[in-house]
């Protein structure tokens, strides 16, 4: 059923059940409220003439209907009465529509309340036709009782009042009907307008759409709104900021201050500007972050700031670099070897058997001493591959970089130690190949020791060294000594040294050597050597 079907059939149902109820209840009692009408006009008007002066003096005076039956008369034709009778305390009327039985004594015993000075009201026969009848006492000026005014309404007229209150009923009933109907069909229109022309099973379908996507992303996302409140913050976003900073806003939340998103966000609110890959340092994790006003007929209602962790980024793409070295040292080890078979094959050829032994066993060896024994120490092919690439980039500027024979690294580390692992020999290998003079053959030591559960690894150059000064300085970020826009890779070995929760210490003797020592914790499992 469409919105505005639906709407209308329920506010027509309430709109008719409020209307029959108040009005039905209304009905009920019309009867009562129309002679309380009635009644109260009466007492009014027997009010008034008994406090008439006119009236007074003429109930003094011996023949005094000649001055109150003209007042009476006046007052009943005003007022629509059956008639307006002015009594004596003997109950002989003073006026009456009818003069011929003016001078006769009242009909009726619902008088006699009212000639003991108490206003009454009774429905009873006199002369004319059954009447509604008030009475009340007239009161001379020292407050004696003279005589009474008895005022009648025509039952009939009270019958046709009833039936004019309850048409009145219809009516009112119909017209609440209309500005009902009017009021539904403006509030069928305002609620399309507000909700896009949408029909509720679309809008139930579109929010669980919208939330199921939120939770499947793996990018965090706060949404706020012009008050930096929280109006929208999937899983992914909770769960990063519990891990780091043991607070998991909510809906309704306003954004701390101090909290490293604030900034931006506050910026894009008040001033609409966006922030595109920004870099937040979140705990021990740093944030690629990107923050976006939200906009709605030119006017800012809000910010949304989605985020993603850098350091599984970095990981992931460590990872794969650490896969494409290993790869192309395969590659590379595949041409040697077939080089190697043509010149087995051309010495085959030339029969000349004896170098061509001598050939195999050199080969051989030199398999032995370089992949075999790399094999052997290094258990994780992707560090393997990683270490081989990295062999031959130092052979091939002319250096060497030598494993100590006492390595050994088993392969039960989790995907985030081999990144962490990848990511710090990689830049401290590189550093000191950089420090290493080109002209001259140079060597670099790499040694991995493991024990109960710790991975030890120590890079050592005998290249110039590093200056005392620099020593406490050199794992700030943006500081190198190799010009600008360096000085990333030992912030970066130290970063993810520590978030795994290892350490990082550097000793070097200008001129002489420098060595890097790396503690990271290493998952245990069956180690075979």
């Amino acid at each position: 059923m469409k919105l505005s079907t639906l709407t209308s059939l329920m506010m027509t149902a309430v709109i008719i059940t409020v209307l029959v109820a108040v009005h039905l209840l209304y009905f009920v009692q019309i009867d009562n409220f129309a002679q309380s009408h009635l009644k109260d006009k009466a007492m009014a008007v027997a009010r008034t003439l008994a406090d008439t002066p006119e009236v007074q003096r003429g109930l003094l005076l011996p023949d005094g209907s000649g001055q109150i039956q003209p007042l009476a008369e006046a007052a009943r034709k005003r007022n629509g009465l059956l008639f307006v009778v002015v009594t004596d305390m003997k109950g002989i009327r003073f006026s009456h529509p009818n003069p011929v039985v003016i001078g006769k004594h009242f009909v009726g015993n619902d008088i006699y309340p009212a000639l003991g000075g108490r206003e009454n009201v009774a429905v009873n026969h006199g002369v004319l036709v059954e009447a509604l009848r008030v009475f009340t006492p007239v009161y001379d000026a020292q407050h004696q009782q003279i005589g009474v005014v008895a005022i009648g309404i025509a039952l009939n007229d009270v019958a046709a009042q009833i039936a004019k209150s309850r048409w009145n009923i219809v009516w009112t009933v119909l017209f609440g009907g209309l500005v009902g109907m009017l009021g539904i069909f403006i509030l069928v229109r305002r609620l399309k307008t507000i909700l896009l022309g949408l029909e509720p099973h679309e809008i139930s379908s579109l929010f669980e759409q919208r939330q199921a996507i939120l939770n499947s992303i793996k990018e965090g996302v706060i949404a706020v709104d012009d008050q930096s409140r929280v109006s929208l913050i999937n899983h992914a976003a909770q769960q990063l900021l519990h891990e780091t900073t043991r607070k998991m806003p909510l809906s309704g939340d306003l954004i701390a201050e101090e909290s490293v998103m604030h900034r931006h966000q506050q910026d894009a609110l008040h001033a609409g500007k966006a922030w595109h890959d920004q870099e937040l340092t979140l705990g021990n994790r740093i944030l690629i972050s990107n923050t976006v006003p939200v906009r709605s007929r030119d006017r800012i209602i809000g910010a949304v700031t989605t985020f993603r962790d850098k350091t599984e980024i970095s990981q992931l793409m460590q990872r794969l670099d650490g896969m494409v070295n290993y790869v192309d040292a395969l590659r590379e080890r595949s041409h040697e070897f077939m080089n190697k078979l043509h010149v087995i094959l051309g010495l085959l050829h030339m029969k000349n058997y004896a170098q061509m032994e001598e050939y195999i066993l050199k080969t051989a060896n030199a398999y032995q001493t370089e992949i075999g024994s790399l094999m052997q120490k290094i258990k994780s092919p992707v560090i393997a591959g990683f270490l081989l690439s990295k062999i031959n980039r130092v052979t091939d500027e002319g250096h060497q970089l030598i494993i100590d024979e006492a390595s050994f690294l088993p392969d039960c580390g989790s995907e985030a130690q081999n990144a962490v692992l990848i990511t710090v020999l990689g830049n401290l290998i590189e550093n000191a190949l950089e420090a290493l003079d080109p002209e001259t053959e140079g060597e670099i030591h790499l040694m991995l020791h493991y024990q109960n559960g710790w991975l030890a690894c120590e890079v050592s150059d005998d290249g110039p060294g590093i200056d005392s000064t620099q020593l406490s300085a050199i794992f700030e970020r943006g500081v190198s000594s190799k010009g600008d826009d360096r000085g990333v890779g030992l912030f970066l070995v130290k970063q993810q040294t520590e978030s795994l929760g290892g350490s990082v210490s550097v000793e070097s003797e200008p001129g002489v050597f420098t060595q890097f020592l790396v503690q990271l914790p290493w998952e245990r499992g069956m180690i075979t050597q």
